[in-house]
């Protein structure tokens, strides 16, 4: 048996689409799988208890809590935390509870595959790129899922109230021969669909990273620039097209970032790239 645990703030949708795919072929029992509808004003719980998974109601917000409650609630490791926007498939679970039970892997996470439907061509072309840059040295972030053996479990919670960028303290808690991305696991992604909604998200990136290292666990990913773009360009796996209009997105952050320097900054749920 393997526990998931789901954090669902508002998500009847995409969570419908996750379980379905998730508890197909799935044996019976298989699967402990734990949903916590936070501050729900949808029907995000009845999609839960309709799948016949186990439901944990709040109405106080935030992942952290959620994420708390549903460890809480959760039976076996290893476990496995989920975002209730992605998909993931019985055979990703199974494959990354194997990956767990190494000798000396204490987490994992699955690669992750991006769905680009409805995506502008500005994005689309911009995440092309990213993935590209970060692939060879992708961690357990941003993948919308990783899983923890109980040993790594003890490091990582309590989770800190309030922690905004939860997949970025579990990465940062273990070295690099500790976690291991598994390639026979797959996650779908849904990034941001527009340039607008790409560059709200990177004020959340942003405070994640302020807050992490004030927490004492600060991301330590290597740095990539232009050159490191050239370099693919030349080899062929990014277009110039895309290039350019990375580099383009990448310098209007830079600019707003610092023109939003000392002001109050806010962030929220980006609804675009959520499943219809």
């Amino acid at each position: 048996m393997v526990s998931v645990v789901i954090p669902a703030h508002n998500e009847e949708a995409g969570l419908a689409a996750l379980l379905a795919r998730l508890l197909d072929g799935a044996g019976p029992g298989e699967f402990d799988v734990v949903v916590v509808a936070n501050a729900c004003t949808d029907r995000t719980a009845g999609v839960a208890r309709d799948a016949g998974v186990r439901v944990v109601e709040t109405e106080t917000p935030g992942k952290a809590n959620a994420l708390r409650l549903g460890d809480e609630a959760a039976r076996v490791f290893p476990r496995v935390y989920a975002d209730a926007d992605i998909l993931l498939d019985a055979a990703g679970v199974r494959a990354l509870a194997e990956a767990a039970r190494r000798p000396g892997v204490l987490a994992c996470a699955p690669r992750p595959v991006l769905d680009l439907s409805g995506t502008g061509p500005v994005a689309r072309r911009v995440h092309r790129a990213h993935e590209a840059l970060v692939e060879p040295s992708r961690g357990l972030a941003g993948t919308g899922v990783y899983v923890l053996t109980e040993e790594a479990h003890a490091r990582v919670f309590p989770l800190p109230d309030g922690l905004l960028a939860d997949d970025g303290w579990v990465h940062a808690t273990f070295g690099p021969d500790e976690r291991v991305v598994v390639p026979e696991a797959a996650s779908v992604v849904r990034p941001a669909r527009t340039v607008r909604a790409h560059l709200r998200r990177r004020v959340r990136v942003r405070l994640g990273n302020r807050q992490l290292a004030e927490l004492g666990r600060p991301v330590t990913a290597s740095r990539l620039g232009p050159s490191d773009l050239l370099r693919l360009v030349r080899a062929r796996r990014v277009g110039t097209v895309e290039a350019a209009c990375y580099l383009a997105v990448l310098a209007l952050d830079k600019a707003l970032a610092r023109m939003r320097r000392g002001r109050p900054v806010s962030w929220g749920t980006d609804a675009s790239s959520r499943h219809s």
